[in-house]
């Protein structure tokens, strides 16, 4: 499998790129970027470490990888200031999606090719993307609140001292400020979560708090995060790769799921090599659901407006 990284010469994008070596999973990795002398090096970089870890191809180039691509993954972006919501970043980055989406149309893709957005506010982008490629829905997919469940998970086990890799919980919804913490399915080893000794009410809300705030957290202390959000992104793109059909909380234009339609957000998706597989409606409390839609109506007002400005082709 060959992945193209668009954006690859930034934080985002390089550490994406060692995931994936790490991974070992793809074959081959372009790495593009309009910074080209970054992306040369960045490939450089990745391509010295390769005895280590897998037999890969590693280049750097421009939008002729993308014909012969099978993932294409948009890192590039403007990158949010600390005091900055995701969906604040819309007037900022839209016209540069859009000019990615363009090169990216023009190049050529893959029948069955994946384009798989990270840019944010990603559900927003998604769509449009979804919006302007020639590609089934099902195919467009965006990284959502994938980065959102593993930090929550990580600050949960941390709290509990419990082990992150079995403490298990799911953020839905949009990545940002309407994101939905689904504390009914979350558990640990297998237990409820609801039910461990020592949770309550009040532990519930300051984990959520410091996971909604956790974005900017690493952007206030360390310019931006690059090593966690790279990890989510391989899981995603390894399960393509491999088809595992894991469920993962990706970003995907809705048909009907928990009755959300013409928005993309995550709800629990299957991922395989037709991106989209399914989506799994697992019983939610009430509230959830209703955050939830919620969430979806709140996304649905910002697209309304993107389109309004950039018009739609749909």
């Amino acid at each position: 499998m060959k992945v193209t990284i668009i954006g690859a010469g930034g934080l985002v994008g390089s550490c994406t790129g060692f995931a994936l070596q790490a991974g070992g999973v793809v074959r081959e990795m372009a790495l593009v970027d309009a910074n080209a002398a970054a992306a040369e090096g960045q490939a450089l970089d990745l391509l010295h470490g390769g005895p280590l870890y897998a037999d890969q191809i590693i280049t750097a180039g421009g939008y002729e990888h993308v014909p012969e691509s099978d993932v294409i993954c948009i890192t590039a972006g403007l990158r949010r200031k600390p005091d900055e919501s995701r969906l604040d970043l819309i007037n900022r980055n839209v016209d540069l999606f859009l000019s990615i989406l363009e090169q990216t149309h023009a190049a050529g893709l893959k029948q069955d090719a994946i384009v798989f957005v990270v840019s944010n506010p990603v559900d927003v982008l998604t769509y449009l993307a979804a919006d302007r490629l020639n590609l089934p829905v099902t195919q467009v997919l965006g990284l959502g609140t994938q980065l959102d469940t593993i930090r929550f998970r990580s600050l949960i086990a941390q709290r509990l001292g419990t082990p992150p890799t079995q403490t298990l919980a799911i953020i839905l919804g949009e990545h940002g400020d309407s994101m939905v913490p689904i504390w009914s399915s979350a558990t640990v080893g297998g237990l409820p979560l609801v039910k461990y000794p020592g949770w309550s009410p009040q532990l519930e809300q300051e984990l959520f708090t410091r996971t909604k705030g956790s974005g900017a957290e690493v952007i206030k202390k360390k310019g931006g995060a690059g090593f966690a959000v790279g990890v989510a992104i391989q899981e995603v793109i390894e399960s393509i790769a491999l088809d595992r059909r894991r469920v993962l909380p990706v970003s995907s234009v809705q048909q009907g799921a928990y009755g959300i339609r013409d928005v993309a957000l995550s709800v629990p998706t299957l991922v395989g090599r037709a991106g989209v597989v399914a989506t799994q409606e697992i019983e939610l409390w009430p509230k959830e659901m209703q955050a939830l839609r919620k969430s979806g109506q709140v996304l649905r007002q910002t697209v309304d407006t993107v389109l309004q400005r950039i018009g739609s082709k749909v």
